[in-house]
């Protein structure tokens, strides 16, 4: 387990930001006196720190074509009435926690220590000055996903389905062998341009708050989950969340709902509230589409770090449409850890306008938390289930031996 912990995403992106401030605070003269000050270094690192920057927005495109078309393929091949409430519900749940989580930041953020700051302000140029284009805009990228998704599942394009299913993989391999492993270095760049301007210093306070506040409402969010699924299925909700402690530790430690599923269906299956075939049925499709905790803290990060960038909070038009596509982002995002934050970079950039430091605070800020709001995702999987349970109950829908879903 220990080891595991050393090996893990957040524990090297928290050698990162360390490394990073460290190196950033000596390089900007705050450390030593000024004595190792050295504007030329800053230089080369801002002018790596802005190659990585290209190359991961390059991907974005090809990052939403490669999760979105092929997920839709695939819950198209297994349509029915369950399946699509299933769907809606965890849409639902997702959009209602983003939409919970914005008026929370509209709400909070303008009285948190945030300092507003302008973009890579007291950073050197880049000496390179490279740019990797895009092979298309995102919302373009989306459009042609769900598209691509639609027609193939609606013409039975096996082959489509097949080639969109390899394309999935092939991208999953870029994220995990490519982007992953080079986003802490990355993130200890963007770190070290903040120390080396004395950003992280003034901002820190205000990170640690955010970090406390999105803690907090995961657990308001489970509590709503749970008090309408016991309002709609008319059974006792606690008989379902007093199982879910082994499954929310191990989410902790993993970080992953598939890494959790098996304790997650264990635990489901204590209850005596929910149905079998339900849970059987529910636990697993959620693990994969029902991402409420990742998307409710994704969305105060975003609106917080518009602040220390702009002075501002996003207009309410903005993070309206934010949250709604971010809904969509969620369900096909990749099985990583912060697949979500990863799935939706377009979106943070398209909609929301960040730039090469927003995004890359949002992915550390995201990748530190990261397991805590999976744990809410894997936690809330047990109230859409119980929902499913006491739907079948009202419409008199038989128990089911093999109801499934494969993802």
């Amino acid at each position: 387990m220990k080891n595991g912990f050393f090996k893990s995403l957040p524990f090297r992106l928290l050698v990162g930001i360390i490394i990073g401030v460290a190196l950033g605070l000596i390089l900007g003269g705050y450390w030593f006196g000024g004595a190792l000050a050295s504007e030329s270094v800053m230089k080369v690192i801002v002018s790596i720190k802005n190659i990585m920057n290209q190359f991961i927005m390059f991907c974005v495109p090809l990052i939403i074509i490669g999760f979105i078309a092929p997920s839709i393929t695939k819950l198209g091949e297994n349509a029915s009435r369950l399946l699509i409430l299933a769907l809606i519900l965890a849409y639902v749940s997702s959009l209602l926690a983003a939409l919970l989580s914005m008026t929370a930041g509209y709400a909070i953020i303008p009285n948190l220590p945030i300092v507003a700051q302008t973009e890579e302000a007291g950073l050197p140029v880049d000496i390179f000055g490279l740019e990797i284009p895009q092979i298309m805009p995102v919302m373009s990228a989306l459009v042609i996903a769900l598209l691509l998704g639609l027609a193939a599942t609606w013409t039975k394009a096996t082959t489509t389905i097949k080639l969109l299913d390899e394309i999935q993989r092939m991208v999953l391999i870029v994220v995990s062998k490519i982007i992953i492993p080079i986003l802490p270095f990355y993130i200890a760049l963007v770190f070290c341009g903040l120390g080396y301007n004395g950003t992280i210093a003034q901002q820190l306070p205000a990170f640690l708050g955010i970090i406390v506040i999105v803690l907090v409402g995961h657990f308001i969010w489970m509590a709503v989950l749970y008090g309408v699924a016991g309002l709609y299925s008319h059974k006792d909700p606690k008989e379902v969340f007093r199982h879910y402690g082994p499954a929310y530790l191990t989410a902790v430690g993993t970080m992953s709902s598939a890494a959790t599923l098996s304790v997650a269906l264990e635990c489901a299956h204590k209850s005596k509230v929910l149905r079998s075939d339900m849970v059987d049925f529910g636990i697993p499709l959620f693990a994969n589409i029902h991402l409420c905790g990742s998307v409710l803290t994704e969305v105060f990060f975003c609106m917080a770090i518009n602040v220390m960038l702009t002075g501002s909070l996003p207009p309410l038009g903005t993070m309206i449409l934010f949250c709604v596509l971010l809904g969509i982002f969620a369900v096909g995002a990749p099985g990583v850890p912060g697949g979500t934050v990863m799935a939706s970079l377009g979106i943070v950039t398209s909609v929301l306008g960040f730039g090469a430091e927003g995004t890359a605070l949002i992915l550390a800020i995201f990748a530190l938390q990261d397991s805590f709001g999976t744990a809410c995702n894997v936690t809330g999987d047990g109230a859409l289930t119980l929902i499913l349970t006491g739907y079948c109950e009202r419409h008199n829908i038989a128990e089911q031996k093999d109801l499934s879903v494969n993802l």
